[in-house]
């Protein structure tokens, strides 16, 4: 697919990003970190190639790749069959330097699903039908690309990483955020979960977000009580009564 100026300075920052975050180290509890952007970086790029190509009235922002979704597929709640079967995206995935046993990359030939990637997904094609008239206005993306682990393949949480880290992986995370929104120039920022919108909240604090709502939706993980009853009623009520979708 032919690239825009907007998909190619997406794709840009998404770059700069990729390598600040791969020069950072991480003590304990931290065992393992994944950078999709780098192993995964064509199904990434064709995911900005393909739908990032312009101003979008509705940025929906996450926290970081979980295991079996972006950490396997490049893509944010990248869970397989929702980008193969929705996206329509498919490419070659390679490995992470250290891998750990439990947690293999193997791409789009991996058969765990997603659970939270299954869920936001799900939700955008029930109401829109098609990825192409859900990006039309909208974009998905991550606050931070990288996933850590500890010694035995438990999955950690930006916000569980000591202070000193934090602030650095929160410096590029910030601009790459900061750069997206000059880009795409959203009218509704959408946090999904309460990490997302504090990152949201920050980013807003600049020229180019200051003018644009903020909203937060309850996080789709399974780990959520709340998320396991009704995520996909709860979240599209919040979205229309913030004025962020119209009522069916």
């Amino acid at each position: 697919m032919r690239r825009t100026k907007t998909s190619q300075a997406m794709a840009s920052a998404a770059e700069v990003m990729r390598d600040a975050v791969g020069r950072l180290e991480f003590p304990s509890p931290v065992s393992y970190v994944y950078n999709p952007l780098e192993y995964a970086w064509q199904a990434h790029q064709a995911y900005l190639d393909q739908y990032a190509r312009g101003p979008k009235r509705v940025l929906f922002l996450g926290m970081n790749p979980g295991p079996w979704g972006m950490a396997q597929t490049g893509v944010p709640f990248g869970e397989v069959d929702a980008v193969r079967g929705w996206l329509g995206i498919e490419t070659p995935v390679g490995k992470p330097e250290r891998e750990h046993p439990k947690r293999p990359i193997l791409g789009f030939a991996c058969e765990r699903s997603e659970v939270s990637g299954r869920r936001v997904w799900g939700l955008f094609a029930n109401r829109f039908g098609t990825a192409e008239a859900f990006f039309r206005e909208h974009f998905v993306a991550n606050y931070c690309p990288l996933i850590f682990m500890d010694s035995g393949g438990r999955n950690l949480t930006p916000d569980k990483l000591g202070v000193r880290q934090a602030e650095a992986l929160e410096r590029s995370c910030d601009e790459h955020l900061a750069k997206t929104l000059a880009l795409l120039r959203p009218q509704f920022l959408v946090g999904v979960g309460q990490y997302a919108e504090a990152c949201l909240r920050r980013a807003a604090g600049s020229s180019v977000g200051q003018d644009a709502q903020i909203v937060r939706v309850l996080h789709p993980s399974p780990a959520s009580p709340a998320a396991n009853r009704g995520w996909a009623t709860a979240v599209e009520k919040v979205l229309v009564e913030n004025g962020v979708w119209p009522e069916k």
